[in-house]
């Protein structure tokens, strides 16, 4: 790939060209344009105009020969994020699949999160939730991280290594996945040279001294096998390569090695026109060179989950040094290179391969949407994720000679679920390779796994959560227990319910009616009563919220006769004369203020900053309507005429409050199905009233809610708001001015 010198926009179409009818051509030009004009007074760190750097992007993509609308995404895939332009006029402009990839990529980044980690853990996982609808949104991902560590010097050193290591934790295995190996090693390689530079560089030093030497060896081996291979009248491509420096890197660390100890720093390989030539040129390699044990792989016969195809043997060189051999087709090297991008590179405006096809070679890639529904939080996500997709892999057999893939790690129960639910629930034992084994034997690739059942199985046990390793077989045995033990939570969710009205002074059987109930059952989705005790016993909803939506009618009565109460009190109070008690006069007023030196006025709580018992307050002489009190922060009393100002306090400002004040509140957050109903319900729960809601969601699915509540004090407030902060999918919540 392309990264000594920059592309210029020309020679990106000019290569696109090569392989893209004209009307597919005039896609991606349109969209250079429409990208160099949104980002015309924008510039890079490096200080060069920043759509270098999208113009680099398209033209990695254009190298793996991709389609056009991904090559436009290229170009385009930061107009939404850092320009003025819209998921709309994407649309608008490139039509619904290019708005899609581009959304698919773009970053959370506008939104504010407790720390960095949570953050990126969220744009990774709209990331990749959007990936398992459309592969190209990765492969354009890829290409902007490509870009981005190759100009990584001119950022500060603490951003270079955060970068780093984020592209050895996520982007580099991910490439590996997808079986992209050009564009993974130079991830690695650009990565290490960053987290660990002394390494790096001497690994380089020591690669260049003996640069000369290894050539001729290699000139040697490709001699010798270039005559047998005449003989036999195959041609063949043949090739060396030294091996990448992070690999190297690695080796030296795991097997704690000096770089004079790595002597298979080459690799030859061999490229032929057939299958059945491949294993003709394994017998004269192993002819002319004895085979080292243990080293032979048959990724042809048993390819790869990335769709990775080749046969891997390491020899006995020339020199008495280990020498490896990869010998492939030259379809297969396609796929070694390029992995998923070559199944939808684009010859003449056509795809080359089915979908269908691609997306059976591919089933790992469509688990994420099962790891989504199973996290709980967006850093859960993408631990689910490391550990099953990016974790080394074994290869294991069933008895008919069936492959699956799965985690390093794995046990026999994780291959009993990952063959069906029901065959890992009556699991009572498992055979290796003919031999009874413990549950939690590690599988090694190669193993021929036979599991035992039973019809009479009690099924899993909850030790078996501690056993597997894999988030799927996790997720089944969950599944058992919750069915299992719905009888139970039945019971135990419905005595919950019974014993949290009790506690709200609530006869159960008064509201425990069949017409309450199936109101209730209809607003939180459940088919049936049992459903909804059920899931209160197993904490699925708290049995608080279904005693506020039972009471909820009962609740409002009782507010309104408490509140007839409070204003009958209030007119009683205004007929009291007025006490004053060293020099401050207590007015008598549901407001509960005390005013020095002034009596026999009127006072009114500001509804420009609705302050309340704990905040800091002043009052206001108006005209004509006496005192109005409001927050010393209030931009209505700091530009207004000081000598109108009066001190005030409040009565009994450390005691508890037995009035309600009316506050707004700003609650910002994802729009994700049941944010507002969480919401409510957190809210009825701590407060006495809801006097208002006023909610909008933009068009990337941000929600914004305005409450108007009734707290008692600023501590009352603080509680609702910690409440509000701990809800999934929110992300601030603020106290509003009118």
């Amino acid at each position: 790939m392309a990264k000594d010198q920059n592309l210029t926009a020309e020679q990106v179409i000019e290569m696109a060209s090569h392989y893209m009818n004209q009307e597919h051509l005039s896609i991606v030009e349109k969209a250079y344009k429409f990208a160099r004009d949104a980002h015309s007074e924008q510039f890079r760190k490096s200080g060069e105009p920043y759509i270098i750097h999208p113009v680099q992007v398209a033209g990695i993509l254009v190298e793996l020969h991709m389609d056009p609308q991904t090559v436009a995404s290229g170009f385009l895939h930061d107009v939404v994020e850092d320009t003025e332009v819209t998921l709309d006029d994407l649309r608008e402009a490139f039509g619904e699949e290019v708005a899609m990839l581009v959304d698919g990529v773009t970053k959370l980044g506008k939104i504010k999160y407790k720390s960095h980690e949570e953050q990126q853990a969220e744009n990774h996982r709209k990331m990749f939730i959007a990936m398992a609808q459309d592969i190209r949104v990765i492969l354009i991902k890829l290409a902007d991280r490509l870009h981005n560590m190759r100009t990584l010097k001119h950022l500060p050193v603490e951003k270079q290594r955060r970068i780093a290591t984020e592209t050895l934790e996520i982007f580099a295995p991910l490439a590996h996945r997808l079986g992209i190996s050009r564009v993974k090693w130079e991830l690695e390689d650009t990565a290490l040279r960053y987290l660990n530079p002394q390494q790096y560089y001497r690994i380089v030093h020591l690669m260049k001294q003996k640069r000369g030497e290894r050539e001729r060896y290699l000139q040697d081996v490709i001699d010798g096998v270039e005559e047998n291979l005449k003989e036999l009248h195959i041609e063949a491509d043949i090739s060396g390569r030294p091996k990448h420096i992070y690999s190297i890197y690695r080796k030296m660390s795991e097997q704690h090695k000096q770089f004079n100890e790595i002597y298979d720093l080459l690799a030859v390989r061999i490229l032929v026109s057939s299958i059945k030539d491949c294993y003709a040129v394994l017998g004269v390699i192993h002819t002319r060179w004895k085979p080292m044990p243990g080293r032979f792989k048959d990724y042809i016969a048993m390819p790869k989950s990335n769709m990775y195809q080749s046969l891997h043997t390491t020899v006995i060189g020339p020199q008495g040094e280990p020498l490896e051999v990869q010998i492939r087709t030259q379809e297969m090297h396609q796929i070694a290179e390029y992995g998923v991008a070559a199944h939808w590179a684009y010859k003449e405006g056509k795809v080359v391969n089915s979908k269908t096809s691609f997306d059976n070679k591919m089933t790992w890639f469509r688990e994420i949407l099962e790891y989504q529904n199973e996290s709980d939080n967006a850093e859960e996500f993408m631990e689910s994720l490391k550990l099953d997709l990016f974790s080394d892999v074994v290869y294991v057999f069933t008895p008919k000679g069936d492959v699956f893939e799965l985690p390093n790690g794995s046990v026999p129960l994780d291959f009993a679920y990952r063959i069906h639910t029901e065959i890992g629930n009556k699991t009572i034992g498992a055979k290796v390779n003919g031999k009874i084994v413990t549950l939690d034997y590690k599988l090694k690739t190669g193993d021929i796994i036979d599991i035992l059942t039973s019809k009479h199985s009690y099924g899993p046990s909850r030790d078996w959560l501690k056993l597997v390793q894999t988030s799927q077989a996790r997720n089944k045995i969950r599944q058992f227990f919750k069915r299992q033990d719905k009888e139970e939570n039945i019971e135990k969710g419905r005595d919950m319910v019974e014993k949290e009205l009790r506690q709200m002074d609530y006869e159960p059987k008064k509201f425990m009616t069949q017409e309450n109930m199936k109101r209730i059952i209809d607003k939180l989705n459940f088919a049936q009563e049992d459903d909804l005790f059920a899931a209160v016993g197993y904490n699925g909803i708290t049995a608080l919220q279904v005693a506020n939506r039972l009471s909820e009618k009962e609740r409002k009565e009782r507010e309104q006769e408490e509140q007839t109460e409070k204003l009958l009190t209030q007119a009683e109070q205004k007929n009291n004369s007025a006490e004053q008690n060293n020099e401050k006069l207590k007015i008598k007023h549901n407001a509960g203020v005390v005013v020095q030196g002034v009596g026999n006025l009127l006072i009114r709580l500001s509804r420009c900053c609705n302050p309340v018992p704990g905040d800091q307050i002043v009052g206001y002489i108006t005209k004509g309507r006496g005192i109005s009190i409001h927050r010393k922060d209030c931009p209505n009393v700091q530009s207004t005429e000081t000598d109108r100002l009066i001190d005030v306090e409040w009565e009994d400002a450390d005691e508890k409050s037995k009035t309600d004040y009316n506050v707004d509140i700003e609650v910002f957050g994802y729009n994700r199905s049941g944010l507002l109903n969480d919401i409510l319900q957190v809210v009825n729960s701590l407060t006495s009233n809801i006097n208002g809601v006023n909610a909008k969601v933009d068009q990337n699915k941000m929600a914004t809610l305005v409450l108007t509540l009734q707290i008692h004090n600023i501590a009352h407030l603080q509680r609702v708001v910690d409440k509000i902060k701990q809800i999934p999918d929110v992300y601030t919540v603020r106290r509003l001015m009118n």
